[in-house]
């Protein structure tokens, strides 16, 4: 069984031993401890929570517990029962929230599941304020109110239709294009809450013909509920069937979108985010940012406009700190995730679904044709595992020495930038291994990078 704690949340699987596991009692201590902050961060004021969760099976004994806890602990709870994460993200300002939970383990499969936690803003925790919540859950410094002072419950099941109304209202997204295309949209929502959100933003897009695959929101996940390519055949062979113009996949709680072409190939997880500032660069410009283990397509795309793109470490809240610091129109990860400031500082598959078309209707170009646009780049992802004792600190150290002389950035590990392509290496915090990634534009440099990095860490 597993538990790992992090300053974005906690995370584990369901039954076990305490502290071991994702238990009741765990549960318990972390919404207790997340309740505590919170208080706070807003002293002399009864705070008030959004809370919502994807569709996996534990969802509702561990909202049960989530809700119940915030309310003994003296905080009201908006409970927006099945709701995406960006939707969480989205109540937790659009109803005036001090901060929200959202209940979801993302894409890890249907033994998991976790605790995420947003602050007044409807944003991930800061480092500095994720590690408080674990600090205070590790010394059970909680207090509870007496009777009169306990929370009170509200339930909200119809925020999502507020954020799809919040979508379609953008001027970058154009029903009237997309409806006049009259697209065939094949989807696949893994059986969770996707299977409620994307239909009905399909259809206030004005699209008619819907292939649903996997919409049932049970939590029984039909596959691997990770969208990537050797997971996704179901879809595949659903857009030749169907004769569908294109298809879209998200993961249990709606963050990371994979597009999939009208032939059944790949669009590309990494491309998902170039295609998007692609069509909105097209018409208003402005910088960009991913995470330093993302593709350098969107940097080209960014420079074609005359804008700059930034790179920020691996994680959500370290991209929008960077999209706020550079005045970013459009940013995200290299998994699928677009984060479109103008809604909110989230990643989103919604805005990503709603763009996408957007683009496809007015470009006049099949999903292959378009994706044949971008520029063509390739990433070998790897791991090392490192013996007991040995300090992965002190052989990026060595690395990045060794490389001195070329342009490195030590922001989040290593990442060196080599004339035919780049290597990202960086420690894990819950493992005993470094990440190698590595891109070029050919598959076999791209491995032979990060091949000839894997030999250098070992030999030191």
């Amino acid at each position: 069984m597993t538990l790992i704690k992090s300053i974005s949340g906690i995370r584990g699987t369901i039954g076990g031993n305490v502290s071991e596991s994702l238990t009741p009692i765990d549960i318990v201590k972390f919404s207790a401890a997340y309740a505590e902050w919170l208080k706070g961060q807003h002293p002399n004021k009864k705070c008030k929570v959004a809370v919502g969760r994807d569709a996996r099976i534990s969802g509702e004994m561990v909202s049960n517990i989530v809700i119940g806890t915030l309310m003994g602990c003296g905080v009201d709870v908006i409970n927006l029962g099945l709701a995406t994460t960006p939707t969480v993200e989205m109540a937790v300002t659009g109803l005036e929230a001090d901060g929200g939970l959202i209940l979801t383990a993302s894409h890890n499969p249907r033994q998991w599941n976790a605790l995420k936690l947003l602050n007044s803003k409807g944003e991930f925790l800061s480092d500095e304020h994720g590690r408080k919540v674990l600090d205070i859950a590790e010394k059970g410094t909680f207090s509870f109110p007496e009777i009169d002072g306990i929370g009170y419950l509200v339930d909200e099941s119809s925020y999502l239709d507020e954020h799809i109304e919040k979508i379609i209202k953008l001027d970058l997204v154009d029903c009237d294009a997309i409806k006049k295309a009259n697209f065939k949209v094949a989807i696949d929502c893994v059986n969770s809450v996707g299977g409620i959100a994307i239909p009905r933003l399909l259809n206030a897009l004005g699209v008619k013909n819907i292939v649903e695959l996997y919409t049932d929101p049970t939590g029984e996940f039909p596959h691997n509920p990770e969208p990537l390519p050797e997971h996704l055949q179901d879809i595949s062979k659903a857009m030749l069937e169907h004769k569908a113009d294109v298809g879209f996949v998200v993961d249990p709680d709606v963050d990371r979108l994979a597009i999939i072409n009208e032939d059944g190939s790949m669009f590309g997880e990494e491309y998902t985010l170039v295609a998007v500032a692609d069509y909105v660069l097209s018409i208003k410009k402005g910088n960009t940012v991913s995470n330093l283990s993302s593709t350098a397509a969107l940097r080209d795309v960014t420079h074609k406009y005359g804008k700059e793109y930034y790179a920020s470490a691996v994680g959500e809240v370290n991209v929008v700190t960077k999209m706020k610091a550079v005045n970013a129109i459009i940013g995200g990860e290299g998994n699928g995730g677009v984060i479109l400031p103008e809604l909110h500082y989230g990643r989103d598959s919604l805005v990503g679904v709603a763009l996408f078309l957007s683009h496809m209707a007015k470009s006049v170009k099949k999903c292959s044709e378009l994706r044949k646009t971008y520029p063509n780049y390739y990433i070998s992802k790897n791991k090392i595992e490192l013996k007991a004792g040995i300090n992965p600190d002190n052989i990026l150290k060595v690395i990045a020495e060794e490389n001195k002389n070329l342009p490195i950035n030590q922001e989040d590990g290593l990442r060196i930038d080599f004339e035919d392509g780049w290597v990202h290496m960086r420690k894990s915090n819950t493992e005993p291994i470094i990440r190698i990634y590595a891109e070029s534009k050919d598959q076999s440099k791209a491995d032979d990078l990060a091949k000839k990095m894997i030999e250098r860490i070992k030999s030191i």
